[in-house]
């Protein structure tokens, strides 16, 4: 039978490039897995993180095989971004792509008795044909998710295929109450000897179906009746176990769990699950945390799916990767709708080679996946038309939809489009549904453009499935103030953005899904803005997993079906003036405000509710209740509020926007822009600008004053940016540009002469 040995304790990890050892180096750091040596540079804002090729080492010993022609495997669960193992000196297998498992069968080079080494060499370096490319998040290096030992028989189920169980379950509802599973499996070296058995078990563990083939024809379709569905209140999961005979007995067996679900999409409805049209509403999550990098346990993985569950969403976007079975397990489990996809993103690269990568990760993201039953829909890329189009981009993303389409025609394709994709772009009609990452009220425009875009685009499409796999804005809770606006960061901003935006989400029912960009705060080397370096700040709840934002609250008003009130700003708990305003989420119909014991006032709204109050000189106790829940917090009255609670750099950018029209002087911000040739201008690309030092320093200039963003040749976001124009980018940056700003950078560029 099979034997499954965990092998995460007791490893060699060495952070230098030293070749192969012979032996299990003593001087090496002594680790357990999971591990990533980007634990702590790969968020910590010292502006760059360790992208280099290291190794690790351990000693195992071979498994005893209680038959003969028994084979070894090593299963390894992710190594970012690429992997070489080895065994007793000999390489095993070398893997492109840092987000799916993989195995080497090592049964020629294992030795029967004693010890064996296995070293791995794990590389996060830049790969010209490995995705991602380049990206808004860590790409952590190392053995982050663990490794396993696996002895088999001979005879046995597939494990040498794209990582995957050698199991493939196919649940279908049928009109009469039952549910037909269609079961297939693969035997490596079966004989007319061999028999497979299939066993379908419900969740009390009752038996409710059986079937039995011959190992060399395995596919099968068996009836389960009265089977209860799987849904978002009700995820009931089957357990469908596959067991290899021969004569009287196993040699081998797998389990998988599923679920029993029909879905589907409508441009008018939206998303429709086993007949019922179901508004998919929730979050985006990054596998990483504060000080542990993307090398989370299972325990980590649950918790923050429960965390999600506890917001009130019923969808999960895994942005933008391959995540852990973990957390496909937990969605299975708390009943998620999963978006799930690949690092195609943000650029596609040169490389002839790459698009090989995106088809091999895809086959690796289906195959290993294929049994979720939260899993709905299959993503392509994302934001890829950063880095332009072509039609070779096009012709791409159509092979990768064929592929999805015929390795798994029972799901659903989607992409997420940049905000400057077209409305009337060829990258639409190529998958099945569609989405736009939109950061209005933020990198540009203001929130109140959100609804209007979307109805305009749905007037335009109306038989295209139209979602929004983005929107966001940064909240860092240190910041705080009574007049919130754009580019603040204040905690306040994050929340009235939110608020705006769930209540346009809430009208649009026909929306098939939403994603909040993000969940949690998660890694970012490269980002410096808002005075938290190293990190994408737009999370509902902190890196940390310690502070959910006030942002969270209002989704849970809109979305949980459990009572709840919360005070908002308890953070900003000393405030100066006459009067503050108090504001409070619920999703009950009525709140009631105290203020130090005695009611103030009850009042009558939709989720959010807002009340003015004159406080105290001093501490005053703030409560709140509505019905049978409560809340309360504490508050100082203060001549002054602390200058912390201002983001310096708000003032400046405010005051660097006008100085940068008074060095324009009498020019007409109206007049038609002119492009002389020989010099530059808001046409040329960042990397085209990056030649000339003058001109790169006119446009990272005014990529800070508009959109708060550092960018810098060869650092940060640099690779992800650098095919943009500044006219693109202007474009993007909407109401943030002030009138004339585009014509007054052009203006500059103007002067400066190409050599």
């Amino acid at each position: 039978m099979r034997n499954i040995i965990n092998l995460n304790q007791d490893w060699k990890f060495i952070q230098k490039d030293v070749g192969l050892p012979t032996t299990l180096p003593g001087d090496w750091q002594d680790i357990n897995l999971p591990h990533t040596w980007n634990a702590i540079d790969g968020h910590d804002g010292n502006g760059s993180y360790d992208r280099g090729s290291y190794w690790y080492a351990k000693t195992f010993t071979t498994p005893k095989q209680p038959l003969a022609g028994g084979r070894v495997y090593i299963e390894i669960l992710a190594a970012g971004q690429q992997a070489t193992v080895y065994v007793n000196g000999s390489e095993a297998v070398y893997h492109e792509g840092g987000y799916s498992a993989f195995r080497a069968d090592v049964t020629d080079f294992v030795k029967e008795d004693g010890e064996n080494l296995l070293v791995v060499s794990c590389s996060n370096e830049e790969k010209s044909n490995v995705y991602p490319q380049a990206a808004d998040f860590t790409f952590y290096g190392g053995l982050y998710r663990g490794v396993n030992l696996i002895s088999v028989p001979d005879t046995h189920f597939d494990l040498d295929y794209f990582g995957g169980p050698g199991l493939k379950v196919t649940p279908k509802p049928s009109d009469c109450g039952g549910a037909f599973f269609e079961l297939e499996t693969w035997i490596t070296n079966p004989d007319k000897n061999f028999t497979v058995l299939y066993q379908i078990k419900d969740e009390d563990g009752n038996e409710v179906a059986y079937a039995v083939r011959p190992a060399d024809d395995t596919h099968t379709t068996v009836y389960v009746p009265n089977a209860v569905k799987w849904g978002i209140d009700n995820p009931y999961l089957y357990t469908v176990t596959a067991i290899l005979q021969r004569r009287n007995e196993a040699y081998d067996e797998v389990s998988v769990q599923t679920g029993v679900r029909s879905f589907s999409c409508d441009s008018n409805m939206g998303f429709i699950l086993n007949g019922i049209p179901t508004p998919l509403r929730g979050v985006s999550r990054h596998q990483d945390m504060l000080y542990k990098g993307n090398a989370l346990t299972r325990e980590d993985h649950f918790h923050d799916a429960e965390l999600i569950k506890e917001l009130g969403a019923n969808t999960i976007r895994l942005a933008h990767y391959q995540h852990s079975q973990d957390f496909y397990d937990a969605c299975d489990e708390l009943g998620f709708i999963i978006w799930a996809e690949i690092p195609f993103i943000s650029i596609m690269s040169k490389d002839p080679e790459a698009h090989k990568n995106c088809i091999s990760q895809m086959k690796e993201l289906i195959i290993q996946n294929y049994n979720h039953p939260s899993i709905c829909f299959w993503g392509i890329s994302n934001e890829i038309l950063i880095g332009g189009i072509s039609d070779q981009l096009v012709e791409n993303h159509k092979e990768l939809n064929a592929l999805c389409k015929e390795m798994d025609p029972t799901r659903l394709t989607t992409i997420a489009h940049v905000s400057m994709t077209p409305v009337d772009s060829p990258m639409h009609h190529i998958t099945d549904v569609i989405s736009y990452n939109h950061y209005f009220g933020w990198y540009g425009g203001k929130m109140e453009d959100n609804g209007p875009w979307f109805d305009k685009f749905h007037e335009a499409h109306p038989d295209l499935c139209v979602g929004v796999s983005e929107y966001g804005c940064e909240g860092i809770i240190t910041y705080h103030g009574p007049n919130p606006a754009c580019k603040d960061y204040s905690e306040e901003y994050q929340a009235l953005y939110h608020e705006h935006m769930a209540k346009v989400l809430d009208e649009r029912p026909w929306l098939w899904s939403s994603h909040v960009w993000n969940m949690f705060d998660f890694g970012c080397a490269a980002r410096n803005e808002g005075g938290v370096a190293g990190r994408n700040n737009k999370g509902l709840v902190t890196m940390d997993r310690k502070t959910k934002k006030d942002s969270y609250y209002v989704y849970q008003a809109y979305w949980s079906k459990k009572p709840m009130v919360h005070l908002c700003g308890k953070r900003y708990a000393q405030r100066a003036g006459e009067t503050t305003e108090i504001k409070v989420y619920s999703n009950q119909p009525k709140v009631s405000l105290y203020l130090n014991g005695e009611l103030l006032e009850i009042k009558s709204a939709d989720k959010v509710f807002s009340f003015e109050v004159t406080l105290k000189d001093g501490f005053n106790i703030i409560s709140a209740a509505a019905g049978n829940v409560s809340d309360t917090m504490t508050l100082e009255k203060v001549e002054k509020e602390p200058e912390i609670y201002v983001l310096p750099e708000v003032n400046e950018r405010a005051e660097g926007v006008a100085n940068w029209f008074s060095l324009v002087g009498d020019l007409d911000l109206k007049a038609p822009m002119e492009f002389p040739e020989g010099y530059y201008s808001v046409k040329d690309t960042m990397e085209e600008m990056a030649a000339c030092p003058e001109a790169i320093e006119v446009v990272t200039k005014a990529i800070k004053l508009t959109m708060g963003m550092t960018i810098a040749p060869g650092e940060g976001m640099w690779n992800m940016m650098k095919g943009m124009t500044m006219e693109k980018l202007v474009q993007m940056s909407g109401s943030m540009a002030p009138e004339g700003f585009l014509e007054s950078i052009n203006a500059q560029l103007t002067k400066i002469k190409r050599s």
